[in-house]
């Protein structure tokens, strides 16, 4: 990323607290959401090694720098931008290192001082391999990942919408198939069957009785009448045993039966 260097303000440009010149034109201020730039001086790398005594007049070169600081009046004394000693003596907006990892990582924070024990911390910026951002603000953060989620969900709800129409349509078409008409079961109505055997028990009525069953031929014996014969104790039986009588018409069997010519 190629910027412009800003100049640093020095004797030719005039001091007024030392020839009583006027104020020269200085930066504006820095922007509170600068988070989408980064600053990179490539050059100034290759020429100076980028540690805690020269990552501030690094920092410096960047847009994120505020030229109003109490770190840049005590540069223009010749006095280190980050001594402590000094910085608690003056209020305003200042700059302070606050984590260092040589020479990958620097953290500076912007704050501004009430007083020797009370700062109020503004913004956050680090120094990643060189290159210069500015932290998000945890607000920022919050609303991007909610922003994200509701994203997703919303994205998530809208396939599962999609996803139900299709087994609506479905339903609605195995509803459509289902719906020809099927045989069903005839009821049986308790009243009519009684008063269907009502009908029929006054139809018996009326009839004349059956007639009773013919008598069976001489000496033919049932065989129900036999078998309890059988079963009958053997003093109840009669001691002269006869031959059961053979029916003409039915034991003779065709070979005994008489021939009509």
């Amino acid at each position: 990323m190629e910027t412009t260097l800003l100049p640093h303000p020095g004797p030719a440009m005039g001091n007024p607290n030392m020839d009583g010149g006027a104020n020269p034109a200085m930066p504006p201020p820095p922007g509170t959401d600068m988070t989408g730039i980064c600053f990179r001086d490539q050059l100034w790398l290759n020429t100076y090694p980028l540690d805690r005594n020269l990552v501030f007049d690094y920092f410096a070169l960047s847009p994120f720098y505020d030229w109003s600081c109490n770190n840049e009046q005590l540069r223009s004394r010749a006095i280190h931008p980050l001594d402590l000693s000094q910085l608690s003596k003056m209020t305003g907006i200042e700059y302070m290192l606050s984590e260092v990892m040589e020479p990958h990582l620097f953290v500076i924070r912007k704050q501004k001082r009430d007083g020797p024990e009370k700062v109020n911390p503004v913004l956050t910026y680090y120094i990643l391999d060189g290159s210069i951002y500015q932290a998000p603000q945890l607000g920022s953060v919050f609303a991007a990942r909610i922003g994200r989620a509701l994203y997703h969900l919303s994205k998530a709800f809208t396939i599962a919408s999609t996803k139900l129409e299709k087994v609506g349509n479905a339903d609605a078409d195995n509803e459509s198939v289902s719906s020809e008409p099927k045989p069903q079961k005839e009821t049986i109505d308790i009243k009519e069957l009684k008063r269907v055997d009502h009908i029929l028990g006054a139809l018996g009525r009326k009839l004349p009785p059956a007639p009773p069953p013919p008598a069976f031929p001489e000496g033919y014996v049932p065989l129900t009448a036999a078998s309890e014969a059988d079963k009958a104790p053997e003093d109840q039986r009669p001691s002269d045993a006869q031959p059961p009588s053979i029916d003409p018409i039915i034991d003779q069997g065709p070979a005994k039966r008489l021939r009509t010519q």
